[in-house]
């Protein structure tokens, strides 16, 4: 019997060092690849096993690492723990004032419900259901009732420079349409290009300054700022098309989500022709509202696959501050960031191997190694409640999100399911890959100088020949 047990300790003592030479070996010639790529290896680090958790890769795995636009994993991770599959938010609404005939005598309230994924359709849905309760003329204003997040429009842990575009958007308890337009541009006959921003509304003003040019020329600028007497964005777009060029969009954030959501409604409303007498105005709608339309958002998983597949800040931050809410009764950012890290805590992970500060990865202040982001991974590929939907959250290789253009070989096709992330000097990529019936957990970051496209190509080169060998 002792000699049985003796032999089987061996027996995993062999097994254990094959599989550390096994990785060694991979990892070696991964390390061939980023010298012959003209890199530095102590730029990279990366961590990746198998259905057994016995590493295929590793090198600098437990280096804190700057993370990019991977945060969202660990974002993820907690809002699949909190706001479980399923969960929606409601955004209503609601007026205190009567109704005489076709007439509301006072103020409409939309109150808003933190709905990150509050778009065009939801809006339709809201102002139909308005519509059928008869009312065509509303006496008073539209109120915007913003108040179930803080009015912190840009969180401090963004990088301090703000831009115009839709990676930037504010956030805000009752926000439209990601906070951003589409601004399309077209050629005409004439000297003038045509330009129209989507949604119409009267939140903003155009300025058109963009010239129609011969052949395919295209720059295009678009400033905005706010007039704070008008109360009203102004929107400058600037630059030329060529007369080649079909149509070329462009997508810009707005400054005020309230007004701009308030704005809209509006807008939708005079569509279904009822009238709104009064302004646009914010404020807090009380408790003896009387609820007159109601839209629910799309389930929260499907909310995680828009801030995943396409790296929607404006979404994570959303979310965060639901996660906020699971704690106490207004969504603020430092409450929500204190969820995912008391959750990331909960799955082992210590104050050493992680640290964040912004949960969509817009910062330099974030870092992970990566062995502790695999564990999270690790951890949904085996916790039946979340598997499905961590996985169905993130682009495919070479068919959608920020992988549409990558793994697109035939035999690389639809096998990867990854995060990925760049900011000057970081380029990082996680996820999963099609493993022996099954799949595999895998973490790449890169923190240094040079192209970033290069860093790219080590990425995918590494995870197609070890799939392809495997």
């Amino acid at each position: 019997m002792r000699l049985i047990q003796i032999i089987s300790i061996w027996s995993v003592i062999v097994l254990s060092q094959l599989f550390i030479d096994q990785a060694h070996a991979s990892s070696d010639w991964s390390l061939s690849l980023i010298k012959a790529k003209k890199m530095n290896p102590d730029h990279f680090s990366f961590y990746w096993a198998n259905d057994e958790a016995k590493p295929i890769l590793s090198h600098r795995s437990d280096q804190m690492m700057l993370p990019a636009s991977i945060t969202k994993l660990m974002t993820a991770s907690a809002v699949l723990e909190f706001l479980p599959p399923g969960t929606k938010f409601k955004t209503r609404l609601s007026s205190p004032a009567k109704i005489e005939g076709q007439v509301l005598k006072g103020d409409l309230y939309l109150v808003g419900g933190g709905d990150p994924s509050f778009v065009s359709e939801n809006m339709w849905f809201l102002a139909n259901q308005f519509a059928r309760t008869g009312i065509k003329v509303i006496e008073g204003s539209v109120v915007v009732d913003d108040s179930l997040f803080d009015s912190v429009r840009f969180d401090s842990s963004r990088e301090s420079v703000r831009v115009d575009r839709a990676y930037d958007a504010p956030v805000g308890a009752m926000s439209f349409n990601w906070n951003s337009l589409n601004v399309y541009i077209r050629p005409t006959e004439n000297a003038s290009a045509k330009v129209i921003l989507d949604p119409e509304s009267d939140y903003y003003t155009l300025i058109n300054q963009v010239k129609t040019v011969s052949g395919s020329a295209l720059s295009i600028d678009v400033d905005r700022r706010w007039d704070s007497s008008a109360k009203k964005e102004i929107f400058t777009v600037r630059g030329k098309i060529g007369k080649n060029i079909k149509e070329h969009v462009v997508f810009a954030n707005i400054n005020h989500p309230d007004l701009w959501s308030g704005h809209n409604l509006k807008s939708f409303l005079a569509q279904r022709g009822i009238v709104v007498k009064g302004n646009i105005k914010t404020g807090v709608a009380s408790s003896n509202h009387t609820v007159l339309a109601e839209s629910e958002s799309k389930p929260a998983e499907l909310i995680l696959a828009d801030m995943n597949k396409f790296s929607n800040n404006y979404v994570a931050e959303m979310l965060t501050k639901q996660l906020a809410l699971t704690k106490s009764s207004q969504g603020k950012m430092s409450e929500g960031i204190e969820v995912v890290r008391q959750h990331l805590k909960s799955l082992g992970l210590s104050n050493d191997e992680f640290k964040i500060i912004n949960p969509s990865g817009l910062t330099r202040e974030n870092r992970i190694s990566t062995f502790a982001l695999w564990k999270i991974l690790d951890y949904h590929k085996h916790n039946f409640s979340t598997q499905p939907e961590m996985l169905s959250s993130l682009p495919i290789g070479g068919v959608d999100g920020t992988l549409k253009k990558r793994f697109k070989d035939k035999q690389m096709l639809r096998k990867v399911r990854a995060k990925t992330g760049l900011l000057n000097g970081v380029t990082s990529l996680a996820g999963y890959i099609d493993h022996q019936q099954s799949s595999s957990a895998f973490v790449f970051i890169y923190n240094g100088p040079g192209d970033a496209s290069l860093a790219r190509e080590v990425m995918d080169e590494i995870l197609e020949k070890h799939y392809l060998q495997r």
